[in-house]
């Protein structure tokens, strides 16, 4: 099945994995935090992201990095409504708005946006209304607790099996409100409220979340899963990085979320190239001659 997203006039076709491309407008967000926190600064970012070959670029005005603290709805809109806008007007791409708040939501999505990028599932009140209101594409994300405290207090049943409920009810919620079943994606949220080894869990079965019907999106860039795992501080998590993300398509994402736009996108060529070739299975004839080949070298 080929899912479609579609807001305003633009439709993004997720025919093969997409390459969606991290702008945050935050002073505190754990790995650029401050770095595209003017309007110059986030429009130049944004500007280089395409250049690189992102598909989609994703705006976010509130850190959810763990310990985040909360800003308030008319920070979060002064950072982020200013810059989708611009992008809208200036840039060949698709928008999405990084926020929970309906208000941040709604103003966003007017201005240009094009998807609504949820971590809290649209828990916060308005936000589901907001969303069947406007009939734009969402994401809804698992996430144990809130950013403030989702890794001090993580505990699950079945990792899979709790991950895969909290999912069924949102999707069920955002049916019965109005929600059509193609403007929605899944996120199992790797990295919010999960240990090391969850996360890596959630990735190595990520195909689970397949037989769910919706496209899915995980956001891998950069994380302390890999920092945990090797060492390697925030800017030098690029190779880990790769790895995961191309893991992820291999098990069906169709969106990845990335600091690293222009590697992220050469990976995928080169994996897109070689997915070409799986549907050649080797003929007959010669697999008669490979085992001929080895058979006459075990004999010498």
């Amino acid at each position: 099945m080929i899912y479609k997203l579609t807001a305003h006039d633009r439709t993004l076709t997720l025919d093969q994995p997409r390459v969606m491309g991290i702008l945050n407008v935050t002073p505190d967000s754990f790995s650029d935090g401050g770095e595209h926190n003017t309007l110059d600064k986030a429009m130049a970012h944004a500007e280089r992201l395409v250049k690189e070959g992102a598909d989609i670029i994703d705006v976010g005005g509130e850190s959810t990095r763990p310990g985040a603290a909360e800003v308030s709805v008319q920070e979060e809109l002064d950072r982020v409504v200013p810059v989708v806008e611009k992008i809208a007007k200036e840039l060949n791409v698709f928008i999405s708005m990084d926020t929970s708040k309906p208000e941040v939501m709604k103003e966003a999505f007017n201005a240009g946006g094009h998807l609504i990028n949820d971590i809290r599932a649209l828990s916060m009140p308005g936000a589901l209304e907001t969303c069947v209101e406007l009939n734009a594409p969402v994401c809804i994300m698992h996430m144990l607790g809130e950013p403030k405290t989702m890794q001090t207090n993580i505990e699950y049943k079945d990792l899979l099996g709790d991950i895969s409920e909290f999912l069924f009810r949102k999707l069920h919620t955002c049916l019965n409100a109005g929600i059509s079943k193609q403007n929605i994606i899944i996120d199992p949220g790797i990295g919010f409220g999960k240990t090391m080894d969850q996360n890596y869990e959630l990735l190595a079965r990520l195909e689970t979340f397949n037989s769910f019907g919706y496209p899915i999106l995980v956001g891998l860039s950069r994380k302390s899963m890999i920092g945990m795992l090797t060492e390697a501080p925030v800017n030098a998590r690029l190779p880990g990085s790769l790895a995961l993300a191309m893991y992820a398509v291999n098990k069906g994402a169709k969106i990845i979320r990335v600091h690293d736009v222009a590697e992220t996108v050469q990976a995928l060529e080169c994996w897109n190239y070689v997915k070409r070739f799986e549907t050649r299975g080797p003929k007959l004839r010669e697999l008669l001659q490979i085992g001929k080949i080895i058979k006459n070298r075990k004999q010498k």
